[in-house]
């Protein structure tokens, strides 16, 4: 079974897809252009993230969409039916990780979104592909939405919210990682290194390679192999 192939969740992934090339036209043009770079962007984030979200606020800023089948293949091969994500926005790399989650018979999905305006629309995205059942979105700071209510046995992670704070939610999520869990990291760029150097430290618990997904964009793979 492969709901990414059938309605409503293709039907809503499109759509998504087309209202997020329109909404982040300009910002892929600064990118295009020379005049604005992911590396400025994750700067900004570490000065003020919480004033980035503002500004950014209509922006889907989602993961493209052959990343978001590779998520969906991650959580199908390993049967992932624990996922936490971090950065929900509209909720586009949500339906990839909970379509996986409905094809393997059984699990839910975590998610926590800084804005509420974006939450709210990330409900009725979900709702719209038939998968808000599996799906528990979160509204506030990941530090506080996932320190309580996350079963151990994650099997998937993915971090595409503020950067800075990915070494901090992981950190937080790591006694609740089952073995062989798969964390995805979007915008993982060497910037003050924390994050990478982490994951990179196979004394810390983790095998770690670059994705080939647009490599300007700093995507990453880690097992955590347990300690």
């Amino acid at each position: 079974m492969n709901s990414l192939m059938t309605d409503p969740v293709a039907g809503v992934l499109d759509r998504l897809l087309a209202e997020a090339e329109l909404a982040d036209r300009e910002l892929h043009a600064g990118f295009a252009d020379g005049t604005y770079s992911v590396r400025q962007m994750l700067e900004e984030d570490a000065a003020d993230f919480k004033g980035l979200c503002r500004d950014q606020v209509d922006y889907f800023l989602s993961i493209a969409p052959d990343l978001g089948r590779f998520l969906y293949m991650c959580a199908r091969a390993n049967r992932a039916t624990r996922i936490v994500e971090f950065g929900t926005s509209f909720g586009v790399s949500t339906i990839y990780l909970a379509a996986a989650v409905r094809d393997n018979g059984a699990g839910r999905v975590i998610t926590t979104e800084l804005e509420p305006g974006k939450a709210e629309r990330a409900r009725r995205n979900l709702a719209a592909a038939g998968l808000d059942d599996l799906v528990d979105v979160r509204v506030g700071d990941a530090l506080d939405t996932l320190r309580s209510g996350v079963e151990t046995g994650v099997d998937l992670v993915l971090l595409d919210g503020a950067y800075h704070l990915y070494l901090p939610v992981l950190k937080l999520l790591e006694p609740r990682l089952a073995p062989g869990a798969l964390i995805v990291a979007d915008n993982a760029l060497d910037l003050d290194g924390e994050y990478l150097d982490h994951v990179r430290n196979p004394a810390n618990g983790y095998l770690t390679v670059p994705l080939p997904f647009h490599p300007e964009r700093g995507n990453n793979l880690s097992l955590f192999t347990g300690r």
